[in-house]
């Protein structure tokens, strides 16, 4: 199986190409952007395609980062995934930011608690935490930052993503042990990786959003209609 893998959930645009037959890939490219990336995107996916013998045509499966994150970087991955996948006529899959984050560090660490935390500013982060033995220890979750504290327990826990740094701190003024393993956005290389073993029946191309839009109907002073 090949597979193609887009992300642009956070402050990174990247792309690279992968099989199940070998975990190093074929083919990647990861740009910082803050933002920009409708029109990093595209190029992006093609300069990496261009390194990969059989190009478009060689993939059997696209693979995107569907959130939580920036609602227009959502868009553009998402709208670039299944165009591929329309192009092309394999299936599009979602794997999921905060997976993402995770993945590398559970295959690295047997034990305890693991967390990702993805900063979503006014005082508040989107969680989930996993361990090896318990699976799923928090679901995905968008919480201010006493309330995501709150539900780690007491530790220790390592924490990884943009907010970890901020979620670190809330954890030590309690006491809780706490280790930031990495405060970046996810590699691309495992985003492919679920791709790869993800159902195309339930790990579908939606955005996760895990809060309401910022905007709100106007309330107040409104413009009578004829």
């Amino acid at each position: 199986m090949r597979i193609l893998a887009i992300d642009t959930a956070l402050e990174l645009c990247s792309a690279c190409v992968a099989t199940d037959a070998s975990d190093a890939p074929l083919a990647q490219e990861t740009l910082a952007l803050v933002r920009g990336h409708a029109e990093a995107l595209l190029p992006l996916v093609e300069r990496v395609m261009a390194r990969v013998e059989g190009g478009f045509e060689s993939l059997t499966r696209v693979a995107v980062t569907v959130g939580p994150g920036s609602y227009t970087g959502l868009r553009v991955g998402l709208s670039a995934a299944r165009a591929v996948g329309l192009a092309t006529g394999v299936p599009v899959v979602g794997v999921t930011t905060l997976s993402a984050l995770l993945a590398p560090h559970l295959a690295l660490n047997g034990e305890g608690l693991l967390a990702a935390a993805i900063d979503a500013r006014h005082g508040a982060v989107y969680l989930q935490a996993m361990s090896s033995g318990r699976g799923i220890v928090v679901p995905p979750a968008h919480l201010p930052l006493e309330d995501a504290a709150d539900r780690l327990g007491p530790g220790p826990v390592t924490l990884v993503g943009s907010g970890a740094a901020v979620l670190a701190a809330s954890l030590r003024a309690r006491g809780v042990a706490v280790e930031v393993s990495g405060t970046g956005g996810p590699d691309i290389a495992w985003v492919a990786s679920l791709g790869l073993v993800a159902d195309p029946a339930q790990a579908l191309p939606r955005p996760m959003y895990l809060r309401g839009a910022d905007a709100r109907p106007q309330d107040h002073a409104r413009i009578a209609r004829r």
